[in-house]
């Protein structure tokens, strides 16, 4: 699979349209139609966007590997470690907030159960 089948691929799973992602790339729509047909190819700015944005590796996106999950993720966040795949892009605030309460909990429930 080439540069332009992957990131259509990526675009349609993520139900995005051309116009959408264009958009959210910062980036005209017939540059993006170019980019899937194989009629142009992107810098390495907007290659790094396209990466960034689809939380995959450059690697993947060029064909370099089958793996679209980057193997190292930075991150200073203290929730490194849990895995939330459900296709709809990255946990929110209010969703890690509710996780540690809820984590919380458990671990108050579970400690009373030892006593």
């Amino acid at each position: 699979m080439d540069f332009g089948e992957r990131l259509s691929d990526l675009r349609t799973k993520n139900k995005l349209t051309q116009q959408e992602l264009s958009n959210r790339l910062n980036i005209a729509k017939s540059t993006l139609a170019m980019y899937e047909t194989g009629k142009r190819e992107p810098g390495f700015e907007t290659l790094q966007r396209i990466a960034d944005f689809f939380e995959t590796s450059i690697d993947y996106l060029l064909g370099r590997t089958d793996e679209p999950s980057p193997t190292h993720k930075a991150s200073n966040d203290e929730s490194d470690g849990l895995a939330f795949i459900d296709g709809k892009g990255p946990i929110t605030e209010e969703e890690k907030e509710y996780l540690k309460e809820s984590l919380e909990l458990f671990r108050r429930m579970k400690a009373k159960k030892k006593e």
